[in-house]
């Protein structure tokens, strides 16, 4: 559903999906936003399969024709199904992301890894499952339109984007932030992505993350020390974490993962964690 952040702004919030034992946010239960500028919509993310983006894009559709402006743009923070699985559905818009972003779009999406990573969503992923490629690249803070900026920052990837209001102080976190649920990172650095969650810091105190509920800097902050909290774990030799806010969260199967690869990094190489090769169906 769509909730308000700002005037002209919009966080369209996961509803009636899946939570974990303690009630927080599972993967493949996404978020996205909505900006209504003078010359048209900006969407952030498309979430994954037609039971989430055909809704999405009815109430785009909605907002577009009630300000009189088309849709004009789509930012994607990452290049997980979460955030890109709906990029064919507003295929009219262009399309913003990282270099990295571009790359893995530019690649058909492995849908049986798909469908064993995200059980939930397996009926709906097609075999002929097909993404729209990223049309502009972006490599350095810039603004888009008038009331939106994007900021390449690291994250579950080495590039990812955040996109924020300025003159509201929002930003669209999307794969960079999930509140409530630790997140997972086998392609970025830990380390680096916690360091970057600064500069999320400074372009907004109104958070809208790609998983959970709206927050604010106490919410980027935790995040920020559960990610360094994986790369002590590593530089320890265990998988098991500090106490901290984060036993509260779900998706806790992540923690090994973004533990092995913190010390795959530290290492200087650049593996997908052996753990996550077994979670794909790869080992």
């Amino acid at each position: 559903m769509l909730t308000s952040v700002a005037p002209g702004a919009f966080a369209w919030l996961a509803s009636g999906g899946a939570s974990g034992p303690t009630g927080g946010p599972v993967p493949g239960t996404p978020n996205a936003g909505v900006v209504i500028d003078a010359d048209g919509l900006t969407l952030v993310d498309t979430l994954a399969v037609p039971s989430q983006y055909v809704p999405f894009g009815e109430a785009v559709d909605q907002l577009a024709e009630q300000a009189g402006v088309p849709l004009r743009r789509v930012v994607l923070t990452s290049s997980t199904i979460d955030a890109v699985g709906g990029t064919s559905h507003f295929w009219k818009a262009g399309f913003y992301g990282s270099a990295q972003v571009s790359a893995h779009l530019d690649q058909p999406p492995q849908v049986e890894i798909l469908r064993r990573l995200y059980p939930e969503l397996a009926a709906e992923l097609p075999d002929d499952l097909r993404t729209h490629p990223v049309t502009h690249v972006v490599a350095e803070p810039a603004l888009i339109s008038a009331a939106v900026q994007v900021t390449p920052v690291r994250g579950p990837l080495q590039e990812c984007v955040v996109a924020s209001l300025p003159s509201a102080g929002v930003v669209y976190a999307g794969a960079v932030a999930a509140f409530g649920m630790a997140p997972l990172c086998y392609q970025g650095d830990p380390a680096g992505w916690a360091d970057d969650l600064d500069v999320v810091l400074q372009l907004g105190s109104t958070v809208v993350p790609g998983h959970g509920p709206v927050g604010g800097p106490d919410d980027v902050r935790a995040l920020q020390a559960y990610l360094r909290a994986c790369v002590s774990a590593a530089a320890a030799g265990r998988t098991a974490l500090e106490a901290g806010p984060w036993e509260m969260w779900s998706a806790r199967e992540h923690d090994q993962i973004n533990v092995e690869r913190a010390a795959i990094v530290a290492a200087g190489r650049d593996d997908v964690p052996p753990t996550m090769l077994v979670r794909a169906g790869l080992a």
